[in-house]
């Protein structure tokens, strides 16, 4: 075992289990070694790599009812990427569950503002209905949505432009 070849040594504690059957101290603490390196060869799931990962590990943690392992991966998840939109609507969630509203509000206006779509979601969303009293969560949610054609320019002016621009 300490040159952690589990395969070698579960076959050489099996083996001492048939040999002895009456040492009982020798099979408790053989059945015990066994079972720790049956653990070991178990396969393991990879650890997420990614932001996208890190929050598809939240949601299952959320989905099992582990609160703090979901937001300890969704920490991980903002760590990695602070812009990332569903990390932080999550993170929303999240921290409503834990009636952290002030935070919840935080997250969600960041989700809204990297991600437009996070407004009609938040609305439906029964995950944050005990926000729904609250003005600020109103105020995220049933804000206008911004107009495109307001913050694109003119095809005119845009052509204009990159004839001017300087060629290098």
């Amino acid at each position: 075992m300490q040159r952690r070849d589990f395969a070698a040594s579960a076959a050489a504690l099996r083996n001492v289990i048939e040999r002895y059957p009456d040492e009982r101290e020798l099979l408790e603490r053989a059945r015990l070694y066994l079972k720790v390196c049956e653990r070991e060869l178990e396969p393991k799931e990879p650890s997420p790599r990614t932001a996208d990962e890190w929050v598809v590990a939240a949601t299952v943690a959320q989905n099992a009812g582990d609160a703090t392992s979901a937001m300890r991966h969704l920490q991980r998840a903002l760590a990695d990427d602070p812009r990332h939109d569903h990390a932080h609507y999550m993170m929303a969630v999240a921290t409503t569950q834990r009636r952290e509203f002030g935070v919840a509000l935080e997250h969600l206006r960041r989700a809204i503002a990297l991600n437009s779509e996070n407004r009609s979601r938040a609305r439906q969303d029964s995950d944050l209905d005990t926000l729904q009293d609250d003005p600020a969560f109103h105020a995220l949610v049933d804000a206008p949505m911004p107009d495109a054609s307001a913050s694109k320019p003119a095809p005119a002016m845009a052509a204009a432009r990159a004839r001017n621009k300087p060629r290098r």
